[in-house]
């Protein structure tokens, strides 16, 4: 299963956030970080604060961060919020042309992989991703200055 380019921006975003947690960013430094586009952060940032992910804030002193601790945030919830409408196969979706779907598994077979997958993803956290030893070596790849951050917690 492939996850969408918005889910894998949305999991990097978090993931930055939980590393300079609890220092408010910025999207333009979250962006330089990846080496991704702005202006498509921005609508994932909106979309992370709109569903209670990140507090985002306005203004020159604004910016953003979790809105609870990484030790609370579901990797599967998020995931399956983002990924759940996502087709694996034709008949999943309301235009089916495919003439075997009433003699075919896949559906079937399909729709049970893909909840395995956000099962096992229901068993991780925010915080799996960014404890130590993670931390510092994300520290170490995502920040410019690791020394303005403190030591791990």
């Amino acid at each position: 299963m492939n996850i969408t380019r918005y889910t894998d921006y949305s999991l990097r975003v978090l993931i930055y956030l939980a590393v300079k947690d609890p220092v408010q960013c910025t999207i333009s430094e979250i962006a330089q970080s990846y080496d991704i586009s702005k202006n498509h952060l921005m609508k994932v940032v909106q979309s992370l604060a709109q569903t209670g992910y990140v507090k985002a804030v306005r203004g020159k002193n604004g910016g953003v961060s979790l809105n609870e601790p990484a030790q609370r945030i579901n990797v599967g919830k998020l995931v399956r919020s983002l990924e759940d409408k996502t087709r694996l196969v034709e008949c999943f979706g309301k235009n089916n042309q495919c003439v075997i779907t009433p003699a075919c598994e896949l559906k079937s077979m399909f729709a049970q992989a893909q909840e395995a997958f956000f099962v096992v993803l229901d068993g991780f956290y925010l915080s799996d991703l960014t404890g130590e030893p993670q931390g510092s070596a994300l520290r170490q790849l995502l920040l410019t200055d690791a020394t303005d951050f403190g030591s791990p917690t």
